[in-house]
């Protein structure tokens, strides 16, 4: 198929689209590398640097197809960001969105793969949690997606739009050539190999007094290659309707458990600081995943924690500035 892919250029979109590339795909970016990098990108797929809500640009990337597809990726994704700049957030998450998927339909477009995610549900019920779990965010970065979930299936019932949702638990690791790269970073694996790496003297633990095991938040890591290897799976699942799917390994881990693994990984002590909870943490957030495995038949390869963040650790090593500026 034919891939016109936003957010190509970020983490997991830029795994993504080597994992397209890989399984045969024609894929073309469409990034305004705010936080993504044209280096992350496989020699040969074009790029076109554009807002999501620049409805000429748009206009001007779908008529280089045609295309058969689009893989939506290109979100604002910082919880605590979401929290203090909500207008920012609804503005590029829904509102541009909607611009992206009325353009795809213009064009004839009529798949669309999209980048969820667990904070749709919010606080929850059950753990692990099912697709059929209640949908209610409890931050803006999950209101966001929610809603877009919710104009996906009204395109998908009164436009003849077809479309996935791929609900992300924590998108985490790094194949041997792609990696996380945020300015500024907000994920804790990364965060938390940035002490050895000698560019911070610890790593903050937001939130001690939480009702788990060790006080700490919950989550559910899953590879990025695993997460890139489901959507590939979705375009072909995407040919009719609304489907929704978690994406997860269903074993959830502490925020302490995972500055354990990396201090066996790293050998270094990664000293902690405590800090209050943030505005819009759920307590745990583990995936039911088995609707993916079933329908997609997806199924994660890279499972161990440690082998995660081990990943991780190789690729900032060997990356520690990131990715180079490409020229021009």
């Amino acid at each position: 198929m034919r891939v016109l892919v936003t957010g190509g250029a970020g983490y997991v979109g830029s795994v993504t689209v080597a994992e397209l590339v890989r399984a045969g795909h024609d894929v073309a970016v469409y990034d305004n590398l705010s936080t993504g990098h044209a280096a992350a990108l496989p020699a040969g797929v074009p790029l076109t640097v554009g807002e999501l809500g620049d409805a000429e640009r748009l206009d001007a990337a779908f008529r280089a197809g045609p295309f058969d597809a689009v893989m939506h990726f290109a979100g604002l994704i910082a919880v605590g960001e979401s929290m203090a700049e909500p207008g920012r957030y609804f503005q590029n998450n829904v509102a541009d969105t909607i611009t992206l998927v009325n353009a795809a339909l213009c064009h004839g477009v009529r798949r669309f793969v999209f980048s969820s995610s667990a904070a749709v549900y919010g606080v929850p019920e059950t753990a692990p949690i099912p697709e059929d779990h209640p949908i209610r965010p409890i931050n803006v970065y999950g209101e966001t997606k929610a809603m877009v979930e919710r104009i996906l299936a009204w395109y998908g019932s009164q436009a003849g739009l077809a479309s996935v949702c791929l609900r992300y638990f924590n998108a985490a690791g790094a194949t041997e050539d792609l990696g996380e790269a945020h300015d500024p970073e907000t994920h804790l694996i990364p965060l938390v190999l940035q002490v050895p790496l000698g560019r911070r003297p610890a790593v903050r633990l937001f939130g001690t007094d939480y009702e788990t095991p060790d006080g700490t938040c919950v989550r559910d890591y899953i590879h990025v290659s695993d997460l890139a290897q489901a959507h590939v799976l979705a375009l072909e699942r995407c040919h009719g309707g609304w489907r929704a799917y978690n994406l997860g390994n269903g074993r959830g881990f502490s925020n302490r458990e995972v500055i354990e693994a990396a201090r066996r990984v790293t050998g270094h002590p990664i000293p902690v600081e405590e800090a209050p909870r943030r505005p819009g943490d759920p307590p745990v957030l583990v995936a039911a995943a088995e609707r993916a495995r079933r329908e997609l038949g997806w199924e994660p390869r890279v499972t161990s924690l440690d082998a995660i963040v081990e990943s991780a650790w190789r690729w900032h090593r060997a990356h520690p500035d990131g990715y180079p500026p490409v020229e021009g």
